[in-house]
């Protein structure tokens, strides 16, 4: 019984401080605000320590809470499912959202919607929460919209800005893509299956593995496959994947915070874990694993090409995690679902952690976030630098860090697959190492090191502060180190930044801590393959060095250092020479511009034609003018028998009276 109350403290503590803070916060003010969101999550991150020894003791929990709707053999409910997959999700979420929530206090702290700000972002924690702990698919897709909404919120935080509106309206419009599939999906299960619930789904999916569908005309498909893709590609718009990513990386115009918060460890993640949630189903359908590989692949080799040629740090770290989102996806599809959760929380702690040292950089430059106009940072801000420096090489994969155990278990994995595409998914994960670790490197060495390129301006310095603009430093003013509340959340993600990859990589790959939670089948022999190939933390750390990912990320962080800091001028020359190459990454491979043409220029000029021709034309022309003009002419014949003259009444009175007559007769 106490176990279960502490399974509701875990999301309604953010969510009783989201609300409290929501509606009273400016009452309350500042101070008691942050205090209380503050509090509630970090209430949160207790009670799922706790939660999770208790899973670790050999205990669980499947059960409805509250039911909402009961029709027939149909129940709808609120429920959790508590096993280690969940108490892996809780424990990630709540810290990482713990430090955002300290780190908000530096960096928020001169934003007139303070109080505001964190009210979402404590309600975004609960949507999360409320995600990862669901026992049934109604709970999942709520806690799934919940954090779209939230996110649409927090991107277009700043609303008085367009480009926020727009990025925040582009997110919510692509996630909806995504969406329709799933809800699709959830469909599907619901009609087939009888239920929402996950244990009964699971338990019957063996029973369906063979069925077929019809779709398009008499075509015959297998639903397991249909479901499963139908799901992914909610996956798709939550996770950002090809071609549904392009609403990420234009999610930078929210405050720094929330773009840690969301591509850290909530709302990208909640596709990975949604599928790893989802692996007895995606196990009975080698079509389904085929397409989450290939999609993943795609995207992990080719969003990291655009990171190189990002010139905004936060843009940078944006197409950094479509491209480790990328990986995960890739580990997902050759059932490595364990390493793809492994690699979700060693990124989250990273990737955090970069995106905090970007806003720590910002802050310190006066709103300033291109990478043209910094440099030098090193010696004016060290606890940034050396953090920022961990987190690059978390996530270039270096030893021993902990990118480095996650990332390589994902190739080996991928190597050792045989469902359709790992060949190519190999190739995009192996040549990724070496352009993960070219553009992250190129970000350390503009930001920290080189010549000091601050932009000393006063007009922009006096400009009227909203947000990330760019601002830059005044004329004569030196950067300096963020205050404690910024720094602290750093050093406090850099730790596990370091450790957790040889901490926890044996107990996740070879202990069997999922558990049940996860099913690998046996005809996809991965995972079992790389336990028996598992040599140990130590010698799995010296072989590294003698492997081609390690020498490939040597190779990346060697080019960037030769590019940016021994031969500043080649890349200029590099870009000029590279001609349509280099336009065709500029321009992110052309799908806004395409997105704009296609849909929604496509939508406007069927909007357009319906107006002109359906509303106008038919509408207004033919019915509503129409019938006015029909009136018209009736009124104007009509009223020529309206002479005012008794005979010509007396004379229309015998004419009618004569054809009634006739008419009376003849019958």
């Amino acid at each position: 019984m106490f176990m279960q109350q502490l399974y509701l403290l875990v999301p309604l503590a953010p969510l009783a401080a989201a609300i409290v803070v929501g509606l009273w916060g400016p009452r309350l003010g500042r101070s008691a605000s942050h205090w209380l969101c503050c509090l509630g999550v970090a209430v949160s991150m207790v009670a799922s320590y706790f939660i999770f020894r208790d899973v670790m003791a050999g205990n669980s929990f499947n059960g409805d809470v509250y039911t909402w709707l009961q029709s027939g053999d149909l129940k709808l409910a609120i429920g959790f499912l508590i096993d280690p997959l969940t108490t892996t999700m809780l424990l990630v979420v709540t810290f990482v959202s713990l430090m955002v929530h300290v780190y908000t206090i530096g960096y928020m702290a001169d934003d007139p919607g303070y109080t505001r700000f964190f009210s979402y972002i404590s309600l975004f924690t609960f949507s999360m929460l409320m995600l990862v702990m669901s026992n049934n698919f109604l709970q999942l897709f709520f806690g799934w919209e919940a954090v779209g909404l939230v996110s649409y919120l927090l991107i277009g935080f700043w609303y008085e800005r367009p480009t926020a509106i727009y990025a925040n309206l582009k997110a919510f419009l692509a996630n909806r893509v995504g969406d329709f599939g799933f809800v699709l999906g959830i469909g599907l299960v619901l009609a087939h299956f009888g239920t929402l619930d996950y244990a009964s789904v699971f338990a019957r999916a063996p029973e369906l593995a063979t069925t077929t569908v019809n779709l398009l005309g008499k075509s015959q498909w297998m639903l397991m496959s249909v479901i499963c893709i139908c799901l992914f590609v909610g996956a798709m718009g939550k996770s950002a994947q090809m071609p549904l990513h392009v609403w990420l990386p234009d999610s930078m115009e929210g405050p720094t915070p929330i773009s840690a918060l969301i591509h850290a460890a909530t709302m990208v993640t909640a596709g990975i874990f949604m599928v790893a949630r989802m692996s007895p189903l995606f196990e009975l359908s080698d079509t389904a694993l085929g397409f989450v590989t290939i999609i993943g692949a795609t995207t992990a080799l080719f969003m990291g090409f655009l990171g190189i040629v990002q010139n905004d740090i936060k843009r940078v770290i944006a197409y950094s995690t479509l491209s480790q989102l990328g990986y995960m996806t890739v580990a997902l599809g050759v059932s490595a679902y364990s390493v793809a959760i492994f690699h979700l929380m060693t990124h989250a702690f990273f990737k955090a952690l970069l995106f905090l040292g970007a806003g720590s950089v910002i802050i310190a430059l006066h709103h300033e976030q291109d990478l043209r106009r910094m440099g030098g940072l090193r010696k004016f801000m060290p606890i940034t630098y050396w953090t920022a420096l961990i987190g690059s090489l978390a996530l270039a994969g270096i030893p021993p860090f902990a990118g480095f155990y996650s990332k390589d278990l994902i190739i080996e994995a991928v190597h050792f697959a045989n469902v359709p595409g790992h060949a190519y998914a190999y190739f995009a994960v192996t040549a990724g190492v070496f352009v993960t670790a070219f553009y992250s490197f190129r970000m350390l060495f503009l930001a920290f090191h080189g010549d000091e390129r601050f932009v000393a301006d006063a007009h922009h310095h006096n400009a009227a502060h909203a947000g990330d603009d760019h601002h830059g430093l005044p004329p004569g003013e030196k950067p300096k180190e963020s205050p404690w509340v910024v720094t602290v959340p750093l050093i406090l993600l850099a730790i596990p930044s370091v450790y957790a990859g040889w901490s926890y990589v044996e107990p996740i790959l070879i202990g069997g801590y999922y558990g049940d939670s996860i099913t690998v089948a046996l005809s996809h022999p991965a995972m079992e393959k790389l336990r028996e190939e598992w040599p140990g933390v130590v010698p799995f750390v010296v072989h590294a060095f003698t492997s081609v990912p390690f020498w490939l990320a040597v190779a990346g962080i060697a080019a960037a250092w030769y590019c940016y800091l021994l031969n500043p001028a080649l890349p200029a020359r590099i870009r000029k020479s590279a001609g349509w190459l280099y336009t065709l990454l500029d321009n992110k491979y052309y799908f806004d511009r395409f997105n704009d043409w296609f849909f929604a220029g496509g939508f406007r000029r069927i909007g357009t034609f319906l107006s002109d021709v359906g509303d106008k034309s038919i509408i207004d022309g033919f019915f509503v003018n129409g019938t006015a003009r029909t009136v018209a002419l009736a009124a104007a014949l009509l009223r020529h028998m309206q002479s005012g003259y008794v005979y010509h009444y007396a004379f229309t009175m015998i004419v009618g009276l004569f054809a009634l007559l006739s008419w009376w007769t003849l019958r």
